[in-house]
């Protein structure tokens, strides 16, 4: 009998210490299958277009899981959310359906312990001010995640909505962080360790002249080719990492600067499993500039859902 997991559940079961630690064994393991995720484009009536994601992944003889993903990114204006999706997760030996999942939930958690377990990696261990740049539904979860492995003395939120940074500080505060919001984004760059970036735009908003030696640069936002958070000089002066090559080589963070010329391929240093295995060490010195951009993995999802089951099923 499958098993309805909704949010609250999800919330309770996917903890940031636990899901992040178990996000590291399982870029350890080196088991799971996953192909290339597709992204379709959906004409609206109106002119507009939305995008379906799929992804699947499995690991053989264990767990099969997909999750189905819709943007629609007009959303945003009409108070509505832009990224909902659903996860189905199956038994690998009898391929009988185990549990269906809240798909916007699942998401937000995996992407945010995505990206703190990569800045526990790459960012300074002395970074004390974290700014997020963004107010939509990952924003919150980020902070949250990153506070889990860095001691930040300082958490600035900025948005182009002051009332939606305001609301997103505010619920930090209430869960015992030190948020507060910012007006101007370039003061906040030069002043922020670590940077993390939740938004859908098409254009840089982040510049390289805005950041400071020794920081951290976390891209989040921007899962297209026509979508973009950082200018190309971010991209060239530093240290880049990915969660995926593949994946995060068709962002438009990447994927303009290297059809432009400006990086090639080998300017990617080394992915996320990488990272975990210890196979490359990370930052080269406390004065380099880091980057990890993220586009998003089946293997999350999968090892998400997996830890949520288990946490309803022992409860």
């Amino acid at each position: 009998m499958s098993t309805l997991i909704g949010h609250e559940a999800l919330e309770a079961a996917l903890d940031w210490p636990d899901l992040i630690g178990h996000l590291r064994d399982w870029y350890r393991s080196n088991t799971v299958q996953a192909p290339d995720r597709q992204v379709l484009s959906i004409s609206q009536p109106d002119g507009s277009e939305a995008s379906l994601l799929i992804m699947p992944a499995w690991v053989p003889g264990g767990s099969i899981g997909v999750k189905v993903v819709t943007f629609f990114p007009d959303n945003a204006a009409k108070g509505r959310p832009t990224i909902n999706a659903g996860y189905l997760l199956f038994d690998g030996e009898t391929g009988q359906m185990q549990a269906a999942l809240d798909g916007d939930t699942l998401t937000a958690r995996r992407t945010a312990a995505a990206s703190a377990l990569a800045a526990d990696v790459l960012a300074r261990k002395d970074a004390r001010h974290l700014l997020i740049v963004g107010t939509g539904q990952l924003s919150l979860a980020v902070a949250a995640a990153h506070c889990a492995v860095r001691s930040y003395t300082s958490v600035s939120i900025w948005g182009r909505s002051g009332e939606k940074a305001a609301a997103i500080a505010t619920a930090l505060r209430e869960q015992g962080l030190p948020a507060r919001t910012v007006d101007d984004l370039e003061t906040a760059c030069r002043a922020a360790d670590v940077i993390s970036t939740v938004t859908a735009s098409t254009r840089p908003i982040i510049h390289g002249d805005w950041l400071k030696s020794g920081s951290h640069l976390d891209l989040i936002g921007a899962f297209k080719g026509d979508m973009r958070e950082s200018d190309d000089q971010a991209i060239m002066q530093a240290e880049v990492f990915v969660d995926l090559r593949a994946g995060a080589s068709l962002a438009g963070d990447l994927s303009q600067p290297l059809a432009a010329g400006q990086i090639t391929p080998e300017h990617i240093r080394a992915d996320l499993a990488e990272l975990c295995q210890g196979t490359h060490p990370g930052r080269s010195d406390d004065s380099a500039r880091t980057l990890f951009k993220s586009a998003g993995m089946a293997l999350q999802d999968l090892a998400a859902a997996n830890m949520a089951r288990a946490h309803t099923i022992s409860g």
